[in-house]
């Protein structure tokens, strides 16, 4: 008996020797943030890692009266307090705008990497049940601030994206994408969400957006992978790290571009009317490996998760290989940066937020929790050019910063991303549970 519990004990120092040091001894970057953005991101050789490097800024909220800090020429406000980690935007025809007030469905398995991963969220504020509601703000006198509060839909699945078409508002639970009957001017649906299609649920990736496309007869779903580099082998990849095309009176879905490791936000751009896409890219590459990114989306594109990263990078832990399809991997249009969370997207399209910020995206990166220093936690905007590409040799410009105190804590974290009726930039943040609103003037 002595002797198993020797063993035992064994085990557990081992272990906590090790987790010590995953911890305490973390990959540090060597290039800066900066240096790994563009359409020409330096791409460094890799620094493969057994434990991930840790390094999560704590979740505290926001201090009495404090705010994220807006550029130059820019005010921000609060649109809606008091939320319940209200992390995606969807702004209905009339002006109100609905907030899924969401989170992961409970985690299961990992180990004891499992357990301090999911201590580690907990601590970013990524933690705690889903509130599965969506909830409706009217801005009733056009002040800028939501007047009424509703709550338009309950009793959904870890709900994220929205749209509506042809008389149904769409919703992207984690295991299906539903609808439900919507009138202009409904505060309240009591309708039972009805199956469009299924989805694969679980793993690591939970978040199910969704956009209607420009036809009205068919949607875009994005659904992440399950694992960092499909670890649990290719079979348990099915249907994920795709974007699917869904034909809802059908009730079918083809793939529609696959090798996206966790795609998550979807937009079209103003000028060439093409669908783009944010996507977090692998960990455990190091801490300046590999960039998130946006890109423009095609039918049959193919980006190269988990064989692949930025274009054709072999990401050598993978087996088996798959050289085939290293030439057929897409080189994503524009690096956003190594593990900032690349999440909300919105082009500038109706924003009035003066010339500067005319043309192009606005990205809500929500912090990274794998690199040292951390990076992301902050709204950024990527210029366009007219052909509906990004300015050739732009970086992103701050829109939104301040989200980390001096402490390195963070305030808020900043997720979806639309415009309202005004032209003004809405901001779900999902830690400060706050809606900011971002306008110009001071």
């Amino acid at each position: 008996m002595r002797k198993h519990l020797l063993i035992i004990l064994g085990i557990f120092i081992v272990a906590a020797a090790g987790i010590w040091l995953w911890i305490s001894q973390p990959d540090e970057a060597h290039l800066a943030v900066n240096a790994v953005t563009g359409a020409r991101p330096q791409i460094t050789p890799p620094r493969p890692q057994n434990f991930p490097t840790i390094r999560i800024a704590e979740a505290v909220g926001w201090p009495q009266g404090a705010a994220p800090t807006p550029a130059a020429g820019l005010t921000v406000t609060a649109f809606a307090r008091g939320l319940d980690h209200p992390r995606w935007l969807y702004r209905l025809p009339n002006g109100d705008v609905l907030v899924a007030e969401t989170n992961s469905p409970p985690r299961e398995g990992g180990g004891i990497t499992g357990l301090v991963m999911n201590h580690l969220m907990d601590k970013g504020g990524a933690g705690g049940p889903s509130p599965n509601r969506i909830i409706l703000l009217r801005d009733l006198d056009g002040d800028g601030m939501a007047e009424t509060r509703t709550v338009l839909l309950s009793g959904l699945n870890s709900p994220f994206g929205m749209a509506l078409m042809g008389g149904w508002l769409y919703i992207g639970d984690t295991d299906a994408l539903v609808r439900v009957p919507y009138k202009e001017g409904d505060t309240r649906i009591t309708a039972k969400p009805e199956t469009v299609v299924k989805l694969s649920p679980g793993g690591f990736h939970w978040a199910r957006n969704v956009i209607a496309a420009p036809d009205g007869k068919t949607l875009f779903v994005t659904v992440g992978s399950s694992t960092n580099i499909a670890e649990n082998g290719i079979d348990a990849e099915k249907f994920r790290a795709n974007i699917l095309q869904v034909y809802p009176d059908a009730k079918t879905f083809r793939i529609y571009a696959a090798g996206l490791r966790n795609p998550n936000g979807l937009a079209y751009e103003p000028h060439s009317k093409e669908l783009w896409v944010t996507v977090n890219e692998r960990d455990m590459l190091g801490s300046d490996l590999a960039p998130d990114y946006m890109s423009q989306i095609e039918l049959g594109d193919n980006f190269g998760w988990p064989w692949y990263y930025w274009g054709g990078y072999p990401d050598k832990r993978v087996e088996p290989a798959n050289p085939d399809l290293q030439q057929y991997s897409k080189r994503p249009d524009y690096a956003l940066g190594p593990h900032v969370a690349a999440l909300g997207i919105a082009f500038a399209g109706d924003a009035k937020l003066g010339a500067t910020f005319a043309n192009g995206a606005f990205i809500g990166e929500h912090g990274s929790w794998n690199r040292v220093p951390v990076s992301g936690y902050k709204v950024v905007y990527v210029p366009f050019g007219d052909n509906g590409f990004p300015v050739k040799g732009a970086k992103p410009v701050d829109v939104l910063t301040g989200f980390l105190n001096a402490k390195g804590q963070a305030q808020g974290r900043p997720v979806g991303v639309i415009t309202d009726k005004t032209g003004a930039l809405l901001v779900a943040d999902d830690v400060g549970n706050v809606i900011w609103r971002v306008s110009a003037g001071k």
